[in-house]
């Protein structure tokens, strides 16, 4: 009898539907053994791409408070299937699982898909996604799924460079190099290479050996942990949950207040940003041994 796997990811540039279904080839060549089902969320009113600037900047406090919107519903055959497997990749904004992805959580159908079933998660990001990780593990703990891996993939330039790509891409729509600057997003190398983190779930799942899979997932490079920017993510969740409550709060000033949001933050990412790394490499000596634990922890899957 052939297993249920379903692949569920929400997609604003197609970035995502390239990463899951990379990940997932290795149990479509089994079509013998696997029937796999493709859940693209829905959103009643979708989100434009690219973006339009003020669109984009607006959307953070309903983005970092999870407030949701209404999605479409899911099919009859994704709503009446019993999965023995779910693929849920999602994208992070601002430092938190997507209004889409958030909206499925929060929609009542979520819990009926997840319940009693493994899920690996698979995000694909600018470089900031631990703590989105982190709030997404509450929610399939309460739906009572069970997490069984975790494949984070990044843009591997430095900070300030992802920056200008992503904003670029984002607002102006061009994801190509250009200039100095090179391509915006997890490279197409990276993702034509992530069928390999396919192969591992593949092999454990077909293995009924699930427990180990995210430690093989690890340690064949699916998730890669930097310290400078735990500490940023830390730092920023603080700062947002001011100043997402401060706009939600004073509703008569929420034009004037996003455009004071929009100058913080990019006088956090170039001004404070800089400062918080001197004193992240400063301390390194101090907080080695605290850092180590901190990053075998975000490795995992376990929720504190």
């Amino acid at each position: 009898m052939k297993k249920n796997i379903l692949v569920l990811y929400y997609t604003q540039t197609g970035q995502l539907e390239d990463i899951v279904k990379n990940i997932t080839r290795p149990f479509e060549d089994k079509k013998d053994e696997y029937h796999v089902t493709y859940y693209n969320i829905q959103m009643k009113e979708d989100f434009p791409f690219p973006w339009p600037n003020d669109v984009f900047f607006n959307t953070f406090p309903e983005s970092y408070l999870q407030i949701p919107s209404e999605i479409l519903p899911p099919s009859d055959e994704v709503l009446n299937t019993k999965y023995d497997l779910i693929i849920f990749g999602y994208q992070v904004w601002y430092l938190t699982p997507s209004i889409p992805i958030i909206s499925f959580l929060k929609s009542g159908y979520a819990e009926k898909i997840l319940k009693d079933t493994p899920v690996v998660t698979i995000s694909g990001t600018r470089n900031m996604w631990m703590f989105s990780q982190e709030k997404l593990k509450v929610y399939l703990k309460d739906m009572q799924a069970r997490l069984v891996g975790n494949i984070a993939l990044v843009d591997r330039h430095d900070n300030y460079t992802s920056v200008l790509t992503v904003i670029r891409w984002m607002i102006g729509g061009q994801k190509e190099k250009s200039g100095l600057l090179p391509a915006a997003g997890v490279s197409d190398e990276e993702i034509n290479g992530s069928v390999k983190y396919g192969k591992i779930i593949e092999k454990h799942f077909s293995n009924n050996d699930l427990d180990t899979l995210q430690p093989d997932l690890v340690k064949n490079g699916a998730v890669e942990i930097r310290p400078f920017l735990v500490r940023v993510e830390k730092v920023g969740n603080k700062i947002f949950t001011i100043w997402s409550n401060l706009i939600m709060k004073k509703k008569e000033k929420r034009p004037l207040l996003i455009k004071f949001f929009k100058v913080y933050l990019m006088a956090a990412i170039w001004i404070i940003s800089p400062i918080v790394l001197v004193l992240h490499l400063l301390t390194t000596p101090i907080f080695w041994f605290k850092r180590k634990k901190q990053r075998e922890y975000l490795q995992g899957i376990n929720l504190k």
